[in-house]
């Protein structure tokens, strides 16, 4: 298990960032870091995946397989996304043909736009996303450190990392992520870490059997040929999954927010074509009459 006991940070002779942490990481386990920006909880994942030395404290008992995605993935380089992933992973100990089959399955399944062959410098911020991702699971990892992971990922993106996230723990390794929303730590995580003024105290996030009620709901463009305006579905308060299927989005939202995301929908021209509890089997979808304003 990770450990980390009176773990301190501080940069030079400045303040110190983190102060006495203590934290356990076990493995299965998926735990959010919060806190305002600037509080350290970078820092604080970057302890954790071993890219930086604390101050002041120890970490123990981190395994040897390690996935990080870092809040920004620059990639200013021409090499294409491919060769990318193929280098890393040949770094990481795969054969050059193992790395690249790895690497053009995670790109096919995260839906890089532009296609593998894309040099880095040319890919947007959600797409040079996606290639971080991508070679943070070249290799399965022990233990996988998300830095504001769904940011710039677009609705397609959001449901593969929230399936990799429970692939990974249920294999039995461990993931620790950030997320400024309430509604992704309440419904991703195990326990939630909470940074300030430095030090960090811990919550229980989902209880197995008492996670917060969720919603799906499913939308389209109106059967009239009005063309519907376009929506950051993944910043509206609550929504914690957006995918796309066919012509159709579907957002898996916290039940006490669904009235407020379905009043978006429809000002902005969408039709609600689906709509039921997201925790309902197959086939128990209830069909909503297509309604738009």
């Amino acid at each position: 298990m990770l450990r980390c006991e009176a773990v301190g940070k501080r940069y030079g002779g400045g303040l110190w960032v983190l102060r006495d942490v203590d934290l356990q990481v076990p493995p299965g386990d998926v735990l959010a870091v919060v806190g305002h920006n600037g509080s350290g909880k970078s820092t604080l994942l970057r302890i954790l995946a071993g890219l930086s030395r604390p101050t002041s404290g120890s970490v123990s008992g981190r395994p040897p397989r390690i996935g990080y995605v870092p809040d920004r993935f620059t990639a200013h380089d021409r090499i294409p996304a491919i060769s990318y992933l193929t280098h890393m992973g040949r770094v990481r100990g795969m054969s050059a043909p193992a790395a690249s089959a790895r690497g053009r399955h995670l790109l096919e399944r995260l839906h890089l736009v532009g296609g593998r062959n894309a040099p880095l410098r040319t890919l947007s911020k959600g797409n040079a996303q996606k290639v971080a991702l991508a070679q943070a699971l070249l290799v399965q990892p022990d233990l996988l450190v998300l830095d504001e992971p769904w940011s710039g990922l677009d609705a397609s993106a959001h449901g593969v990392l929230t399936e990799v996230i429970g692939e990974v723990a249920a294999q039995g390794g461990a993931v620790v992520f950030t997320d400024h929303r309430e509604a992704i730590t309440e419904s991703h995580a195990d326990g939630v870490y909470v940074i300030s003024d430095g030090r960090v105290t811990r919550r229980d996030g989902r209880q197995t059997g008492s996670r917060a009620p969720m919603v799906e709901v499913v939308l389209t463009a109106p059967p009239t040929g009005v063309m519907p305006d376009e929506v950051d579905w993944s910043a509206l308060p609550g929504v914690v999954d957006t995918s796309r299927s066919g012509g159709e989005v579907v957002l898996r939202v916290a039940r006490e927010h669904s009235d407020a995301v379905l009043l978006t929908a429809l000002r902005h021209r969408w039709s609600v074509v689906g709509l039921a509890g997201a925790a309902d089997g197959p086939g128990s979808r209830v069909d909503a009459k297509r309604t738009a304003l």
